[in-house]
């Protein structure tokens, strides 16, 4: 499912009022530049045409933990090693999500990953991003993120 997609109704697994949940990984390259994903410019999707952290929904009854790990694998063949969990904000304007952040390191080159969905993988230095189109709730995120890592 896509990272800001939410079914129409719960799944006969996913049991009627479970919170919808999704988790997004913040990368960073040994330069501490932050790895962001060029969304789609569809209908459908939340945040089209943006600029994102990679991730997605939840399937029912997944863990976040396990739902990066298979987004990250499925959207860009990404395996990331010492994945940590960061904290949970809401997507209250988007997809409605509960979205869990984690954070981990990765130093290839993001133009050879084989992407599955969007239109592009680009890693961006810190100063670069008031530029960028960012869904406001990553945007906290990163700067959430960015305000507790060591200097």
């Amino acid at each position: 499912m896509d990272s800001q997609t939410l079914p129409d109704e719960p799944s006969a697994a996913e049991p009627r009022g479970a919170e919808p949940r999704g988790a997004v990984a913040i990368i960073t390259n040994r330069r501490g530049e932050l790895l962001l994903h060029l969304r789609d410019d569809i209908a459908g999707i939340a945040w089209p045409d943006h600029w994102s952290l990679l991730g997605g929904g939840c399937d029912p009854g997944e863990d976040p933990a396990a739902a990066i790990v298979r987004e990250l694998d499925e959207e860009a063949g990404l395996a990331v090693d010492g994945l940590a969990k960061l904290f949970e904000t809401k997507d209250s304007v988007g997809s409605g999500q509960t979205i869990t952040f984690f954070v981990g390191t990765w130093d290839g080159d993001e133009s050879a990953l084989p992407l599955a969905e969007g239109v592009k993988l680009q890693f961006f230095a810190s100063e670069h991003l008031p530029v960028l189109t960012i869904p406001p709730f990553i945007r906290h995120g990163i700067h959430r993120y960015l305000a507790a890592r060591p200097a």
